[in-house]
């Protein structure tokens, strides 16, 4: 029982598929760090110096203040340090920016493999016919039905 079960996991574990999925987690976790700082180094400065010299990291409110340090804290990590309370608005920002980014990203990818797909998939030749007689499918080559016996020249 034990080692049945154990056959069928290895088997599991060691197809395509599995591996594929495994390989794929990888790649998207590298490319979520990609997009993460994409977005914390090149998109949002810009929309920050744009905006005022906000630092969306830094767009915070604090719910209740630290035990230590002083207020008002000028940066999220001061006021962590300071062990206050804090609704973090810039870093979900961040983080739904880089959502954005790796959706689009892997809309394009897919839309990509989808387009190879189809300009690769060739029609497949027509085997089959209906016979006008009995409506059972049949040889396109047969001159006669095998079902009702009709002749179909």
């Amino acid at each position: 029982m034990i080692k049945s079960f154990i056959t069928e996991f290895k088997n599991f574990a060691v197809k395509g598929n599995v591996i594929d999925m495994a390989v794929g987690i990888i790649i998207g976790s590298a490319f979520g760090k990609i997009a993460d700082s994409l977005v914390k180094d090149i998109i949002m400065p810009p929309i920050g110096l744009l905006l005022g010299n906000i630092d969306f990291s830094n767009l915070f409110i604090v719910l209740k203040d630290g035990v230590s340090g002083s207020y008002p804290y000028h940066t999220l990590e001061a006021a962590r340090q300071a062990g206050a309370v804090t609704l973090n608005i810039g870093t979900f920002i961040n983080v739904v920016i880089s959502f954005l980014i790796v959706a689009f990203a892997v809309f394009l990818m897919i839309k990509g493999i989808n387009k190879l797909k189809i300009e690769h998939e060739e029609a497949a030749p027509v085997t089959t016919k209906e016979c006008p007689f009995c409506f059972t499918q049949i040889p396109v080559k047969a001159v006669k039905c095998p079902n009702c016996t009709s002749d179909l020249k």
